[in-house]
């Protein structure tokens, strides 16, 4: 009798889990035929080589392998895929692209509902948009702006449990005091560390001018027998993006401040360059238009006209003390991993 019970408990636990698998696979095309049925059609109008159309992909492939929260996006760069472009829910351009574009090659109707969308990676100073044919043209921008409708940015900010907070306009950043204490090991390295400063470039005519605040940099450090070590093309010394791990383990290793300097001043355009300082042991020294408290709270800033005097005076005497300045400046992340066993 007990033997018949427990068999008819397992077929009714049988059942029970195939009419649940069978509701959540109803579920599944239930959600997959309402996306279908509302799908959002985006319309490249520029090349797809551009950033960040570029990572877009074709159809809705690159939101289902991305598992976002929407996947009812459709994306082709085929004007006439829906037979009339004014059909499309939202066209897209690529601001480097457009902002040159001839006239004739803009849209010459639109529909009501259609947003248009400028999206771009590249800092405004290097590409304005220095006309009016673009007043009221565009509904919503996608870019590294902490002010636009969709973000595209070249740094995300993330907490110790992997949540995304920054960069915005109000960062709350750890205290100092509430920072993990410098080891011994780690003021060790840094002890070993031998010169000042290294700056990876290649473009050697900036419209920030960054150059030559380099110049006047190198000249102010001779005094206390320091120097900028430059590699690329607008240097002396090489290290190839070919061979970057080695170059970042000679940051990490050798430097104690690294240049990192924006080609040009735009709000809120920071680029991948400072990561190359804060991620390898090295003080980023940062020039730019943006607001830097809203990216990385242990940054030096240097930006429009100021003399090199004040931070000179600063690198030197953290070169002198070893470790002074830079332990005591580490982001907390790099404290943290370093007293990880």
């Amino acid at each position: 009798m007990n033997t018949k019970i427990y068999e008819l408990e397992q077929n009714i636990d049988k059942i029970i889990e195939k009419v649940s698998n069978r509701e959540k696979i109803d579920n599944s095309i239930t959600n997959l035929v309402a996306n279908e049925s509302d799908l959002k059609y985006i319309l490249r109008w520029t090349s797809s080589k551009n950033v960040p159309f570029v990572y877009m992909g074709e159809g809705r492939k690159g939101f289902i392998d991305r598992k976002c929260p929407y996947t009812n996006c459709f994306v082709t760069g085929d004007k006439n895929y829906l037979g009339d472009y004014t059909k499309f829910d939202l066209i897209a351009f690529a601001g480097p692209e457009v902002v040159r574009m001839n006239n004739i090659l803009l849209p010459i109707k639109r529909s009501t509902h259609q947003k248009y969308v400028f999206a771009t990676i590249e800092s405004a100073d290097n590409y304005p948009i220095c006309s009016n044919r673009f007043d009221n043209f565009f509904n919503w921008t996608w870019t590294y702006r902490l002010d636009s409708e969709a973000k595209w940015g070249y740094i995300v900010i993330r907490d110790s449990n992997k949540k995304i907070i920054g960069p915005k306009t109000v960062m709350h950043w750890m205290k100092l005091e509430e920072m993990n204490p410098v080891s011994e090991e780690f003021k060790t390295k840094l002890k070993s560390k031998t010169k000042a400063a290294a700056w990876f470039v290649s473009n050697c005519y900036s419209r920030s001018g960054r150059e030559r605040f380099v110049k006047e940099l190198q000249a102010y450090l001779e005094q206390y027998k320091l120097d900028v070590d430059i590699y690329g093309a607008c240097g002396p010394l090489k290290c190839g993006r070919d061979h970057e791990d080695e170059c970042f383990n000679m940051i990490e290793k050798d430097y104690y401040f690294y240049l990192a300097f924006e080609n040009s001043f735009s709000e809120d355009y920071v680029t991948e360059k400072i990561l190359h300082g804060l991620k390898h042991n090295a003080v980023p020294i940062v020039y730019g238009g943006a607001n830097y408290t809203r990216s990385e709270r242990i940054t030096i800033s240097k930006a429009g006209n100021a003399s090199a005097v004040p931070l000179v005076l600063l690198m030197s005497m953290s070169v002198v003390e070893h470790f002074g300045v830079l332990a005591a400046r580490l982001p907390p992340s790099v404290i943290k991993k370093l007293h990880q066993p």
